[in-house]
């Protein structure tokens, strides 16, 4: 094989110089421009608390011929507020009472016949749960889990008691 010579002419030089100089003389690319900017993100977290009851339930076979005192009970409240959410609970007289704030003369009735009854805060039943007049209610701070509450109550006698199934309703109100 012949190696193939190439002879430039002084015109294709020039073109070749034309064409490096053209080539040159390009800009170059420009980079990328950017701008940057912001957005907020948020959230609205609220309060809220919910609560629920257990029946307090004094037994279902008493009889008053074998019980001299008091009989007393327990159940638990479940309470859960939202953290750091302060809130208290009161509970209402009963629906036998004859008034709202009328804890003295709480009852459960069977038919015409009462049966007194209170409902407390503590363990030694010394302080009536009630809504704040004549009478105290739960405070605490919600945790974001459920917290239980524990209801005592106290039926006083049962001596003179007529035979019967004894209920009455009470409400609970969480103020938050």
């Amino acid at each position: 094989m012949n190696p193939v010579l190439r002879v430039l002419t002084p015109a294709s030089r020039r073109a070749l110089a034309l064409s490096a100089t053209a080539l040159l003389s390009l800009p170059a690319a420009a980079a990328p421009n950017s701008a940057s900017g912001s957005l907020e993100v948020g959230a609205t977290i609220v309060v809220a608390c919910n609560v629920s009851g257990n029946t307090l339930n004094f037994g279902s076979a008493i009889d008053p011929l074998q019980t001299s005192g008091a009989i007393d009970a327990s159940t638990s409240l479940s309470v859960t507020c939202t953290r750091t959410t302060p809130y208290s609970v009161a509970l209402s007289a009963g629906t036998n009472a004859g008034g709202p704030n009328n804890f003295s003369a709480r009852a459960m009735k069977s038919g015409s016949h009462t049966l007194a009854y209170q409902l407390y805060l503590d363990a030694a039943r010394s302080q009536i749960w009630g809504n704040g007049t004549n009478s105290s209610v739960y405070t605490g701070t919600g945790t974001g889990n459920t917290q239980q509450l524990t209801l005592y109550g106290r039926l006083p006698s049962v001596a003179q008691a007529v035979p019967g199934d004894y209920t009455d309703t009470v409400t609970v109100t969480i103020t938050y």
